[in-house]
Parts: C-alpha cells; structure tokens; sequence
C-alpha cells in the first residue's frame, strides 16, 4: 500500500484496493495498523452524496518505505557479493 501511494499525492480507497488486489476488509485493517503508527493519512467525505475515503502516505511512512527498500537493496547487494565470492 506505501509502494502504491508512495507515488501520488493521495488514492481513493478503492483505487488502492483494485491496485494491491486485496478485499476491503485487508485494507481497512492495513490501513488502520499503517494510520496508527502514523505511515498513513485517512480522509473521508462524499462526492456528490457517496461517502468516500482517501488515503495518503504521511512523511514518516514515505521515510520509512525508502528505509525498507534501502534495506532490502543492501541484503540483494550482500547476496550477490557473496554469490560473486563462491562462482
């Protein structure tokens, strides 16, 4: 979900949903986790009479998936240094 909207500004609910493929109730309790540890942004309101939720990466949870990949990128360059060291 911060890979998704690490890249805009803010995404409709089922936008989000649609694009990480998963049900409502996923993303609700994803989200909910990611608002209280303060990585996202929930906003509702209506467009026309439908009620809508919007969600957004916060500074803190668009750091931390820049952290998370930083660290996932050092453990595949670990990896193939190592695989270079056995070839």
């Amino acid at each position: 979900m911060l890979a998704f909207l690490g890249a805009c500004r803010e995404a409709e609910f089922g936008a989000v949903r649609d694009h990480c493929e998963v049900s409502d109730s996923v993303l609700s309790k994803a989200a909910a986790a990611l608002e209280e540890v303060g990585y996202l942004a929930v906003k509702k309101g209506y467009v026309g009479k439908r009620p809508r939720t919007w969600l957004a990466a916060t500074r803190e949870g668009r750091a931390a998936l820049a952290a998370h990949l930083a660290e996932l990128q050092r453990i595949v360059a670990a990896a193939e240094a190592a695989g270079a060291r056995h070839a």
